[in-house]
């Protein structure tokens, strides 16, 4: 059995703090791969200042050398909008793998707002990685006062594939100030210069069953 951790977001671009918390988080979970979920489009944000998925994709695979990461734009090829849907189609797909949820704490700030987010706990459990600033408001946050009875101890965190659904754990990893928004800040035009070494057919190779066995 394979324990991966799933990291969702828009990597606009993927930096060193994706890469940090997603080492850290393995360490802590005892997961033999993370996956990034690098979305095609997040019904949460924006679509102005969002780059191209082949842009995004391409900057995971740089920020992801040579370390236990997997960026993947798979919901591209399953079609699916929501986190909800991708997870069970992940796990439909994939029964030889174990899956444990990994978002920051300013994710679980606005959990609540998430298309059927009860179903997401029920459908894996989720480790809620701390994240300076946000910290505050995401215990308090709406989401929390169903998720709160499924806190599990942080020390237990490797004991998570025995836990029963829903489960909670909470993360305090070293902070890591990049930020993605300073990164497009210094660089308007990174998308370009990213794209400039990258092949198109490897987002194909990204999201095939081929790939993700």
């Amino acid at each position: 059995m394979t324990l991966s951790g799933l990291l969702g977001g828009s990597f606009n671009p993927a930096h060193q703090g994706h890469r940090r918390i997603s080492l850290g988080a393995a360490e802590r979970l005892g997961l033999d791969e993370v996956w990034w979920l690098v979305s095609p489009g997040n019904p949460l944000k924006e679509a102005e200042g969002m780059a191209p998925l082949a842009a995004r994709f391409a900057s995971a695979r740089l920020a992801a050398r040579g370390a236990p990461i997997r960026p993947t734009a798979i919901e591209r090829e399953l079609g699916t909008r929501y986190t909800v849907d991708t997870l069970a189609a992940l796990i439909r797909r994939f029964p030889k793998r174990r899956f444990i949820w990994l978002m920051g704490a300013d994710n679980l700030a606005q959990f609540h707002l998430w298309r059927d987010w009860r179903r997401i706990a029920e459908l894996v459990p989720i480790a809620v990685i701390a994240r300076s600033g946000y910290d505050a408001e995401a215990l308090t946050a709406p989401a929390m006062s169903w998720l709160r009875r499924f806190v599990r101890p942080a020390a237990d965190a490797k004991a998570w594939t025995s836990w029963r659904l829903p489960s909670l754990v909470l993360l305090e990893l070293p902070p890591d100030p990049t930020s993605a928004t300073a990164i497009r800040a210094a660089d308007p035009s990174w998308h370009e210069n990213v794209m400039q070494s990258f092949q198109p057919e490897a987002l194909r190779d990204g999201v095939t069953r081929k790939t993700l066995k």
